[in-house]
């Protein structure tokens, strides 16, 4: 006996049955949450999905307005990083320009207070120096044009610099107190002893002091009046007194009143 039904229409029918057990579930969960008065966990389920779907495709589509938004920015961007970077390298030349401005301060009021008891004086700076430091001398960015000549002294807020040695035009070369070639008449203030001023390629010495002075460590020595200098400018204070047998005179070690490792601006005094 064949039979009216086949294995596939039995699937269909429990398909359907089964449909109708799910559908039957859904109304009824509906019918619940519609007396409770409150959302049917369905409905709470399909809400979500849709915001997750909606957020996600928000997203997306935000994320390609922002790229989009970026590229036709670039340029400007560009334009502006570049601007800006101009800015930092202004001010930051601006800075250091301040920052020298500022060191140099101290001095620039120091040598403008010497300046006004030295009448005639000319206010110079350096710009050189003996790399080799064989010769203790150093260049000024003022020469002949400016009234600057040969043998003029030189000197800073401290006391004597060096005498002029040479004048061009435009520069001027100075001899330094401390050289072993420079030579300048001297005093010991505290007694009024008399000798010379020698350089030792380093600090001074003063030579041919009387036998009779009575040096002390720390007394003070100026100028005498002579080719270069007038009287009275500081050239160092004694730090050694050498007592040498049998010699007819003493001498005294100094140290310089100007600080040499320092100098950048001097005052040149004219003979005349």
């Amino acid at each position: 006996m064949v039979p009216i039904f086949t294995y596939r229409d039995e699937r269909k029918l429990f398909a359907v049955i089964g449909a109708v057990i799910v559908a039957a579930l859904i109304a009824l969960v509906q019918l619940d949450a519609a007396k409770s008065g409150k959302p049917s966990i369905l409905a709470d389920a399909v809400t979500s999905a849709a915001f997750v779907v909606q957020s996600t495709v928000t997203a997306v589509a935000g994320a390609v307005h922002g790229m989009a938004a970026g590229i036709a920015a670039a340029p400007h961007l560009a334009s502006q990083n570049a601007e800006l970077r101009e800015k930092n390298r202004a001010l930051r030349t601006e800075n250091a320009r301040l920052r020298e401005a500022l060191a140099l301060s101290p001095e620039a009021t120091e040598i403008a207070n010497a300046m006004s008891a030295i009448p005639g004086g000319i206010e110079a700076s350096t710009i050189g120096y003996d790399p080799e430091n064989v010769d203790r001398v150093i260049t000024l960015d003022r020469g002949s044009r400016a009234g600057i000549a040969a043998d003029d002294g030189v000197v800073n807020e401290d006391g004597v610099v060096g005498r002029i040695v040479s004048a061009t035009p435009l520069e001027s070369t100075v001899l330094l107190v401390t050289d072993g070639a420079s030579k300048v008449p001297a005093v010991v203030q505290r007694g009024r002893w008399w000798g010379i001023a020698t350089g030792t390629n380093g600090r001074i010495r003063l030579e041919y002091i009387s036998q009779d002075a009575k040096l002390r460590v720390g007394d003070a020595v100026v100028t005498g009046a002579g080719r270069s200098f007038r009287a009275g400018l500081p050239l160092g204070t004694i730090a050694r007194v050498d007592h040498p047998d049998g010699a007819l005179y003493q001498s005294a070690l100094l140290d310089p009143a100007a600080s040499f490792g320092r100098i950048s601006r001097v005052i040149v005094v004219p003979r005349n």
